[in-house]
Formats: structure tokens, sequence, C-alpha cells
């Protein structure tokens, strides 16, 4: 199978960089570092302008009919860039919320346990539409403002507001058991294609870093250690972009095999990438590494987040193991 970017998909992955470091640089990003400030409209219109929450929808229902192949490559650039906000929800509910695919309306999403255990945690509730609320009966929308919830006052990503849920309402069903298993096996290709992009960032972060600081009159990257944690960082990246590569060409090639196992897998290793070379990154730092001045430590919590996101790492590795 060759994982070689098509010349298309380079363009597009081109262009969101752009669009990203246009509208989103990292020094205005951190300027609401903690500030609970809501979503930047203008900058939602312009990723839902560029197409990023109707990629997939059919062109027949106003989307860019585009596979999940392409879509992986446009949440990498997205995850790459720290973009705030729930643009995974927003496109995965496209064709299933009105106003989703245009960005007209911002939507968020929970997954509600079987036993319907509370408290759960919404993210960017303030800023929300509507809520999707995923169990194994389905999918629900919930109308925000029904929802009882306490912001949470120091959350775990500081570009990540998140309200603490004491219990959702039912809200209408809007899809059936298939569609919930539909959203689960894509919000873990495209939000480890989001972790893809976070681990990429910090290899060239770190690596930046290494070249840039010396130690004994010689760059830190001229020493074994350094050249070993950056490597192995490398590596990690690779590894989890190859297998959001391949689940993504699953989803659009059932043939190909096991899409919701190949989906599993993806997230696994690219949460485990994103994590791991979040904090090898801000060990390449050293002291500098646990300042607030340099931003690692937004991609190791990013990185938490999105992974809690996509569920619990042993539930991942068991769905890989029982299809195999």
């Amino acid at each position: 199978m060759d994982f070689e970017l098509s010349e298309d998909e380079r363009a597009l992955a081109e262009g969101m960089r752009r669009l990203c470091a246009g509208r989103f640089p990292l020094d205005r990003l951190r300027a609401a570092e903690g500030t609970r400030a809501g979503l930047d409209p203008a900058g939602w219109a312009e990723l839902a302008e560029a197409g990023v929450f109707s990629l997939r929808l059919p062109e027949a229902d106003g989307g860019l009919g585009l596979p999940t192949a392409a879509a992986a490559v446009v949440f990498e650039e997205l995850g790459r860039a720290l973009v705030p906000g729930p643009s995974l929800a927003s496109h995965l509910a496209a064709g299933v919320v009105d106003g989703a695919a245009e960005g007209k309306v911002v939507v968020g999403a929970v997954h509600r346990s079987a036993a319907g255990v509370a408290p759960v945690v919404v993210e960017h509730l303030g800023s929300l539409g509507t809520l999707v609320v995923v169990d194994d009966d389905g999918l629900s929308v919930v109308d925000p403002a029904t929802v009882g919830a306490e912001a949470v006052e120091r959350p775990l990503d500081p570009l990540t507001p998140l309200w603490h849920v004491a219990a959702l309402p039912a809200g209408e069903r809007v899809g059936g058991p298939d569609d919930a298993a539909r959203w689960r096996r894509d919000s873990r290709v495209l939000g480890g294609a989001l972790l893809v992009g976070l681990a990429a960032a910090t290899v060239d972060l770190a690596v930046a870093y290494a070249k840039e600081r010396e130690q004994f009159g010689k760059p830190i990257g001229s020493f074994q250690a350094v050249k070993h944690l950056c490597a192995d960082m490398l590596v990690r990246a690779e590894v989890a972009r190859a297998a959001v590569h391949a689940a993504a060409v699953t989803i659009d090639q059932p043939d190909v095999g096991d899409d919701v196992r190949a989906a599993a897998g993806a997230g696994l290793l690219a949460a485990e990438a994103a994590v791991a070379n979040g904090k090898a990154c801000i060990q390449v730092h050293g002291g500098m590494g646990f300042t607030w001045e340099v931003p690692a430590h937004l991609y190791l919590m990013r990185a938490r987040v999105l992974s809690g996101a996509l569920g619990e790492a042993d539930a991942l590795a068991e769905v890989v193991a029982t299809r195999y």
C-alpha cells in the first residue's frame, strides 16, 4: 500500500497549513490562554468556508464529497496548529445537524456510557449551538441551554474550556446504533489525525530548539542522548501517521480490511505518540520546557484531552485484539 500523499492531498495540506498560520497563529492563541474565551466566529467561518466541516458530505448535499483519507490530511494540519474548538464534532455532524456543514451551528459531542455514569465533561459548552450525545443506542441532539453545567476553573488544556455536567438530558434521537458506531469509528481516525498533527508539531519544536540551544560550546542536538529523544519522537509520529492513513483508506475501501479494528489501532497509536512526544519535547527543552514561556505544554495538554475523548487505551487495545 502506498502511503505517499497524492498531489491533490499535498496541495490540500499546504492550503490548510497556510489558513491555520494566518488565522490561528500561536501567539494569537496564547493571548487567549486560560481566559475561557469563546470561539472566534471569524475563524470558525473561515474553517467552514474552507470546507472543513463539509469535506465528506456528498456533493448532492452541498459538501465536497472527499474521502476520509483527504479529511485525515486536513485534520492533521488542524492538530498541528492547535486550532481550538470542536471542529471534529462539527465535521461528523454534517448532514445530521442542520447548519453544521456551513459552520452556522457549532456542534459539540459527548459520549454517554451504557451505565449512564455521571458526571461527564463537555468541551466548549458555552460556544455550542447543539450538543450531540453518542451512546450504544444511537445519536441524540441536545440543546446546550438545557444542560445544567458548571465551568471547570482550571481545565487541563488552557485552550479548551470544560464544563462538568451532572446529568445529560435525553435529547431528540437522530440516529440509530449503526450511526453511533460510524461516529465512534470516524472520530477515532480523524481524532487520531489531530493527534498525529500534535506529535509532528512537537518533533519540529524539539528539533528546532536542539539546533539552537548550546551547551559546552555545541548545539545540544549534537549530543547522542538528545539525538535519540528526537529520533524516537519522529518514529512515533510516522508510525502513528501510517496507522491513521491506513485506517482512513480502510474506511474508504471496506474491502481492504476491518475498518473498526483499523480505527481503534489508529486512535491507540496516535494517542500514545502525541502524549509521549509532548513529554519528550519538554525533556529536550530542559528546564525551559517546564516554563509557560515555551509552548510545549500546550501540545501535551491538548494531546491529553484528545486522547481522553477517543476512549480508554485498554478499550481500544481490546478492540484491536478481539477483531484480529
